[in-house]
């Protein structure tokens, strides 16, 4: 999110408005905010388990979730992954970046969880339960380093930034809305003689702090450990005085869901979980090559982009009828948007066609990126010609297509006939078909006698079709439409 010096005084105009309003009704407003967590759902483990699906929100940042180089990343959303394999679900991320929103509709049943680091206080504990602490964290001022002069010694230029809490009085400090650090600067500018102006912004931790870097505000608060990591990415920030002692993040559940979260728990301090989130953390926090991921033009939160070739594929998208994510995603599987890919079995380029493919539609390896593109999509509007008229529904058929483009069509008429057999729906990719593609490797099915086109190693093209899906819903959650 781009923020200039003007739209900030233009939110703080907006924000005494606010206040002034907020103050009028807050009566009204505790009262609702009682009755909405009265409202809370019930929903746990088990309920889970019989869904197949955790739900879970975070927020998009360059720590909880990202994405760089077509892949979505991030600590959260590995943290995640690891969870839902251990409770054996499928995972769905949901994005929000507005906490009280996210309490909101973590008590109505909209999420399961909420995997941020989150502050544990006595306020947010009336409402929900938090899990074992993924790490401590202590809350630090963030301002901007001097400029360096010549001739005058770095230590003597650093002695003119804040080094005591103190200092801040009678200053403004900016900081996200809805967060810890509000109360705090709160209690820390009453003890203050000359009080701190306190300035609540709607964006994110991280586009306040590059407010700072560029020089358009002076100071806010975020946990440390966020504080260190944008620290690579903007050298000229001080993070080194803390304003809190060490407090517990952790993730949120409902307080009725007690079975979700003992199982959390126990994964969260087990020893089998202990060294891969070891990993992650040194990964995320501690990773010198993150101010070059965060420059790059392939991550997305900053660029918008999901690989070099978006243009091209958002207009070959149009002639398919997709959403360029989708195609996006399938060609990030084929060749991690490499155009010099080559698979063992022969298939090239972007989007890894045989060569006897590439030879119907004149693609060979010295074509274009576009070329190949153009291809591929000619390639998928053959099969989706072929499926539709067979009677699968526009939004079912994609899946369809997507196995055949991988394990050829015959392959997939093949598993419609055994789902048919098997008093399976033809029409339905999941739980149907699925299955018999998935098993087309077992005598069973491939010698059976309405199969036509034999073997197949099934278990490849059930697994992409399930990730080419799941990548598209990342890129929906992470990447711009237009």
């Amino acid at each position: 999110m781009k923020t200039t010096f003007k739209s900030v005084l233009k939110t703080i105009g907006l924000m005494v408005l606010v206040v002034i309003i907020t103050n009028c009704n807050k009566q009204q407003l505790v009262t609702e905010e009682k009755a909405n967590i009265t409202e809370t759902v019930s929903i746990d483990l088990a309920k889970i388990k019989e869904r197949g699906k955790l739900i879970a929100s975070t927020s998009y940042n360059s720590v909880n979730y990202f994405m760089y180089k077509g892949a979505p990343m991030g600590y959260q959303f590995d943290m995640l992954r690891l969870l839902a394999s251990e409770l054996n679900v499928s995972l769905e991320i949901v994005v929000n970046n507005d906490n009280e929103d996210a309490f909101r509709k973590l008590n109505t049943g909209e999420y399961d969880l909420i995997a941020n680091g989150l502050t544990v206080t006595n306020d947010r504990l009336k409402s929900v339960g938090f899990t074992q602490p993924l790490v401590k964290s202590r809350q630090v001022l963030v301002q901007r380093l001097p400029k360096k002069q010549k001739g005058i010694p770095k230590r003597e230029l650093h002695e003119n930034i804040i080094t005591d809490a103190k200092q801040l009085a009678g200053k403004v400090v900016y900081v996200q809305q809805g967060t810890v650090f509000v109360d705090n600067l709160k209690n820390l500018s009453d003890s203050l003689d000359n009080p701190i102006t306190i300035i609540e912004l709607p964006e994110e931790q991280e586009d306040i702090i590059k407010l700072i870097a560029n020089g358009e505000i002076n100071y806010t608060v975020c946990d440390e450990n966020i504080g260190l990591v944008n620290q690579t990415y903007y050298p000229n920030i001080d993070v080194s005085l803390p304003l809190s002692a060490k407090q517990n993040l952790a993730w949120a559940v409902r307080k009725n869901s007690p079975e979700l979260l003992n199982v959390i728990d126990k994964w969260l301090t087990s020893k089998q979980s202990k060294y891969p989130r070891a990993i992650l953390y040194k990964k995320y926090f501690n990773n010198k090559k993150s101010k070059r991921i965060v420059n790059s033009d392939y991550y997305t939160l900053s660029s918008g982009k999901i690989s070099v070739f978006d243009d091209i594929i958002k207009i070959k998208s149009e002639l398919i009828g997709w959403d360029w994510r989708l195609l996006a995603s399938l060609i990030y599987q084929e060749s991690r948007f490499n155009p010099e890919a080559e698979s063992w079995m022969g298939a090239y380029g972007l989007m890894q066609l045989m060569p006897t493919t590439a030879d119907m539609y004149n693609i060979t390896e010295e074509s274009t990126p576009e070329q190949h593109i153009t291809a591929g999509v000619k390639y998928i509007s053959w099969i989706d010609k072929r499926l539709k008229k067979a009677g699968i529904g526009d939004e079912e058929r994609v899946k369809f297509v997507i196995a055949a483009y991988n394990v050829g069509l015959g392959h997939v008429k093949d598993a419609r006939k055994l789902a048919v057999k098997y008093g399976k729906n033809p029409d339905i990719w999941e739980n149907n078909v699925d299955f018999f593609v998935l098993n087309k490797s077992k005598p069973k099915y491939f010698k059976d006698p309405v199969v036509k086109h034999g073997y197949a190693r099934g278990s490849e093209t059930y697994k992409y079709v399930i990730e080419i899906i799941d990548r598209f819903e990342h890129y929906k959650n992470l990447a711009i439409l237009d």
